[in-house]
C-alpha cells in the first residue's frame, strides 16, 4: 500500500504489480479472469500490513472491446470494456476498491494499433478518398505489385497486407489484424488524446503506453538496412533487418519525444498520474525517452536489461552504475524482471537466482515492477497443442502462453469453477498462494517481506544507490541511505559460499535464503554468503 501521508510521488514510494487479467482470477466460471476477479483479490495485494504482498499499484493489460487476435492488444473500441472482462460498473467499481485499499491503478494503452475492427479502421479501408484513410498507413504496391518496402512484422512475415478493394497496402507491425495508426496526422493524435483524458476522467492514476517506439515510421518509407549478425534458421525472423526506419532510431526519436510530450502534457492535467512506457532500449536510449517529458517529469521508459543481463555480479553492478550516473535529477529508475510477453522469472533463471534477483529488485533505488505468479516462483506451463492460444506468438516461433498460465489460488487450482483458458503449470500444486502462505521460508513470504520493508523504510524508497566493492568479483553490494537509516544489500552470484570481510554494517533483517534475517548485529568481521544467496542488513546511525 501506500502511505497517504508522505508527500513526493506515489511511484517514488511503492511497487507495481503487472495482472493479465485473462489469467488472474475468474468470477464467473467461465474459464476466464475478469473485472470482478481481480476484485476479490483485491486484499491479497494491498490489504492489511503484513497480510498482504503490499504493493501500492497495479497495471492492468487492456481489458477494452476486442476480438482478441492478440489476446486484448488488437483493441476495436478504446472507451469500452470488452463484455469478457465485465462492464463499465466492473471497472468503476475495481478503481473505487483499489484506491480505498490505497492502491493506484495504470491502464495499458495500445497507442501504435488498433484492431482491423475498429471503426476508424473500417472507415479507412473503404475508400482511398474516406476523411480517415491518413488515420493508418496505406502504401502503393511497388511496379511488381509486391509490397512497398523490407519491413517485417515482429510476429513473422512482411509487415504489410494487401487491401484489394483499394489496391494499396497496409502497415503492421504485429498481426494483419492490428494495423498501425498514423502518428503523424493529427486527427490519429487528437483521438487517441482523448482517450487518455476518457480514462483520467473516470479516475485511472496512469498509463503503461504499448509498443512505444514503433508510433512513428519514416515519413518516406525507405528499406531497413539487414542486420549482418542475422543468421537464417538461427535468428528470429523479424530480426533480419534492423528497424531503422520503422521504429525509434536516428531521426525518428524527436517526433516520437513530441508524441510522449503530448501525453505528459494529458496526464499532468490530473493530479499524482505518471506514464510508464514499452521500450526495449540501452541506457541512450532510455535518456532520450525520459528527456521527451521534461515539462512534466512524470513519465519513464521501462527498464528491461535486467532480464538480460549476464549472470555476472560485475555486469549487474555496472550497468545499475551506469544507469544511476545517466538518469536526470528528476528522472524516476525502475527495473522489471518479467512479464507477460516473455519467460517467467523461475523458469528463466531458476527458483535460487530467482530469490536473489527479486531481493536485488526489491531493494535497488526506483519502482519495482513485478509480473503477477513471480511472487510464488511460478514457472512456465508445458502447454499442448490442443491447448495452445498464442497464435500470434506461435507465428514468430515464441509462443508466450507458457508464461500467461493461470494464477493457482490454492491446491485446488483456485483460478476458476470452469476449465481455465490456459492450463495451470505443472508445478501450481506447489507454486500456489495458499500452499506459499503457510510456508515463512517460500518464495511469497519472502516477496511479502522485501515488499514490506521497501515501502515502510525511506532509505529503501527514496533513499541515495552506491555500489561497494567488498573485494569479491562474485559478490554484488551496495548501501542505501537516507537521514540516520542506512541498509547494506550483499549478493552472492557464484553457487558457492563466499566470505566477505566487513566492518559494521548493523542488523541482519532478511535475505533470500533466511527471509527474515536472524535479527544479530554484525559489528565487524566475517560474513559467510551461501551460494546465491542475498542479505539485507540495517544500520541506523546515531543523529548527527
Amino acid at each position: 500500500m501506500i502511505d497517504p501521508n508522505q508527500t513526493s510521488p506515489w511511484y517514488r514510494r511503492t511497487v507495481l504489480y503487472q495482472i493479465y487479467p485473462l489469467s488472474f482470477a475468474d468470477s464467473n466460471g467461465d474459464g476466464y479472469g475478469d473485472l470482478a476477479g481481480i476484485i476479490d483479490k483485491l486484499d491479497y495485494l494491498g490489504g492489511a500490513d503484513g497480510e498482504s504482498l503490499g504493493v501500492g499499484a497495479i497495471w492492468i493489460s487492456p481489458v477494452f472491446k476486442s476480438p482478441m487476435a492478440d489476446w486484448g492488444y488488437d483493441v476495436a473500441d478504446y472507451t469500452a470494456i470488452d463484455p469478457r472482462f465485465g462492464t463499465m460498473a466492473d471497472f468503476d467499481r475495481l478503481l473505487a476498491e483499489s484506491h480505498r485499499r490505497g492502491i493506484k491503478v495504470i491502464l495499458d494503452f495500445v497507442a501504435n494499433h488498433t484492431s482491423t475492427e475498429h471503426p476508424w479502421f473500417v472507415e479507412s479501408k473503404s475508400s482511398r478518398t474516406n476523411p480517415k484513410r491518413d488515420w493508418y498507413i496505406w502504401a502503393d504496391p511497388k511496379p511488381d505489385g509486391s509490397e512497398p518496402n523490407n519491413w517485417l512484422s515482429r510476429f513473422g512475415g512482411s509487415a504489410w497486407t494487401y487491401h484489394e478493394p483499394t489496391g494499396q497496402y497496409y502497415l503492421h507491425t504485429f498481426l494483419a489484424a492490428q494495423p498501425d495508426l498514423n502518428w503523424r496526422n493529427t486527427g490519429v493524435r487528437e483521438a487517441m488524446l482523448g482517450v487518455l483524458k476518457f480514462w483520467l476522467g473516470r479516475g485511472v492514476d496512469g498509463f503503461r503506453a504499448d509498443a512505444l517506439t514503433s508510433l512513428i515510421k519514416d515519413d518516406q518509407l525507405r528499406d531497413n538496412p539487414a542486420d549482418p549478425s542475422y543468421v537464417e534458421g538461427v535468428s528470429r525472423p523479424a530480426d533480419r533487418y534492423f528497424e531503422t526506419y520503422s521504429a525509434m532510431t536516428g531521426e525518428l526519436t524527436s517526433t516520437l519525444s513530441g508524441v510522449v510530450a503530448s501525453f505528459c502534457d494529458v496526464l499532468a492535467t490530473q493530479d499524482d498520474t505518471y506514464l510508464l512506457s514499452e521500450a526495449y532500449l540501452g541506457i541512450e536510449g532510455l535518456q532520450q525517452l525520459y528527456g521527451a517529458c521534461q515539462a512534466h517529469p512524470i513519465h519513464a521508459p521501462f527498464n528491461f536489461n535486467l532480464m538480460k543481463l549476464p549472470w555476472q555480479a560485475a555486469q549487474f553492478r555496472d550497468f545499475i552504475d551506469e544507469f544511476e550516473a545517466a538518469l536526470g535529477p528528476d528522472d524516476w529508475p525502475n527495473y522489471v524482471l518479467g512479464n507477460h510477453d516473455v519467460s517467467r522469472l523461475a523458469s528463466r533463471l531458476g527458483q535460487a537466482k530467482a530469490r536473489l534477483l527479486s531481493l536485488i529488485l526489491l531493494t535497488l533505488r526506483g519502482l519495482p515492477v513485478i509480473y503477477a505468479g513471480d511472487e510464488l516462483g511460478l514457472e512456465n506451463g508445458t502447454i499442448t497443442a490442443a491447448a495452445k492460444r498464442d497464435v500470434a506468438g506461435e507465428a514468430a516461433g515464441e509462443s508466450r502462453d507458457g508464461g500467461r498460465t493461470p494464477m493457482p489460488w490454492d491446491v485446488d487450482g483456485g483460478f476458476s469453477a470452469a476449465e481455465p483458458w490456459l492450463p495451470y503449470s505443472s508445478d501450481w500444486h506447489e507454486h500456489n498462494v495458499a500452499t506459499e502462505e503457510r510456508n515463512p521460508s517460500s518464495m511469497l513470504m519472502l516477496y511479502r517481506q522485501l515488499i514490506h520493508l521497501k515501502t515502510a523504510n525511506p532509505a529503501l524508497t527514496e533513499g541515495d544507490y552506491r555500489s561497494l566493492d567488498v573485494g569479491q568479483t562474485d559478490v554484488f553490494a551496495f548501501a542505501r541511505e537516507a537521514g540516520t537509516q542506512r541498509f547494506y544489500i550483499l549478493a552472492n552470484f557464484s553457487d558457492e559460499p563466499i566470505t566477505v570481510t566487513l566492518g559494521r554494517i548493523g542488523t541482519w533483517i532478511a535475505g533470500s535464503h533466511t527471509p527474515y534475517g536472524d535479527g544479530v548485529a554484525h559489528l565487524g568481521g566475517k560474513i559467510v554468503l551461501q551460494g546465491l544467496e542475498g542479505r539485507i542488513y540495517e544500520e541506523r546511525r546515531e543523529e548527527a
